[in-house]
């Protein structure tokens, strides 16, 4: 006999305990995932990737969002999200 196929909420995300993730932070995430030359960039020389921006606008980071981002060094753009994520979640 076949069990009927019953809806089983197996997903719990706790919204209260995610870091605080800026708009600006978001978009350089963005930017990164639509355009590879800007992700390059990003992973190389995330200084100079802030500095120019994408599209001709810029980024709106905090000294402290722009120092983290700089500080990481990450051989992928989902190890850079991991570790600022997790700079974020420590500092919250």
């Amino acid at each position: 006999m076949i069990a009927p196929l019953t809806y089983q909420n197996t997903l719990s995300i706790n919204f209260t305990s995610r870091p605080n993730i800026s708009s600006g932070i978001s978009r350089v995430f963005a930017a990164a995932v639509v355009n590879q030359q800007f992700c390059s960039m990003l992973l190389q020389d995330p200084q100079t990737a802030i500095q120019k921006g994408y599209l001709g606008e810029t980024f709106s980071l905090s000294r402290e969002e722009r120092d983290l981002i700089v500080s990481i060094c990450a051989n992928s753009l989902a190890d850079l999200a991991k570790q600022v994520t997790r700079s974020l979640s420590n500092n919250y």
